[in-house]
């Protein structure tokens, strides 16, 4: 399940042309709100350097808890968990 670091599964994600990141979402812990997550759907996300970007939301890959797949597959997921 985990190999890699969550940003190199994402850019898989995305710039892998056998992959359709519309498939994919990430469960992220929402700051400063111990237990609210928020559910992003992949397409929506550009990667940076330490931190990706929804929008103008700039959001450190740390708080990302879980990468998972439409049929509900965890493909990735935190070591903290």
């Amino acid at each position: 399940m985990r190999k890699g670091s969550v940003k190199e599964v994402l850019a898989k994600l995305k710039y892998d042309p056998r992959e359709d990141e519309e498939d994919y979402y990430v469960i992220i812990e929402h700051r400063g709100a111990y237990g609210d997550v928020k559910k992003i759907p992949v397409g929506m996300i550009d990667l940076g350097h330490g931190y990706f970007f929804v929008g103008d939301a700039q959001i450190p890959y740390h708080r990302i808890l879980k990468v998972v797949r439409k049929d509900g597959k965890v493909i990735w997921e935190t070591r903290k968990l």
